[in-house]
């Protein structure tokens, strides 16, 4: 179903819109509780180490770090810097351009992976997968499909 906004049931479509902003933010946030609550870093940091993961031992600008990563974050500089700062991460100059650098992912950064996942995946399990059952999780997931690009 296409459509101009203005043809379509307005209220009704605004306030999916805005159920659909809610809930995932509430899911996030109380993920993010259950990670803080056994002292991990926030999801963000997770986020990063984990494309630098994928990123099979070649490093990503930050720019490109920025695009795959599945939480928005609008200071990815400043979360690298943090990074490095607690030595998960690597900073170097990029060989190709002087002025660019290249992140890599440190091992202490791939331990913290290790550490963080166990509660991650309960954390989801607890907060988002519990309240679906196996069809409502395909339904769910079809219809987001179709957000996708």
């Amino acid at each position: 179903m296409t459509g101009n906004l203005k043809d379509r049931h307005f209220p009704d479509v605004m306030e999916c819109w805005a159920r659909l902003q809610r809930s995932s933010g509430a899911v996030l946030s109380r993920v993010e509780v259950r990670l803080k609550a056994e002292g991990f870093p926030p999801l963000g940091w997770y986020d990063v180490l984990l494309e630098l993961r994928r990123a099979d031992g070649v490093g990503l600008r930050p720019v490109d770090i920025e695009k795959r990563m599945l939480l928005a974050q609008y200071n990815v500089s400043r979360l690298i810097e943090r990074l490095v700062g607690a030595s998960y991460v690597d900073k170097r100059r990029a060989p190709d351009d002087g002025r660019g650098v290249m992140i890599f992912l440190r091992p202490e950064g791939e331990a913290l992976l290790e550490r963080m996942w166990p509660v991650y995946r309960e954390a989801v399990e607890i907060e988002f997968a519990a309240h679906l059952d196996d069809e409502e999780a395909e339904t769910l997931w079809k219809l987001l499909g179709k957000l996708l690009p």
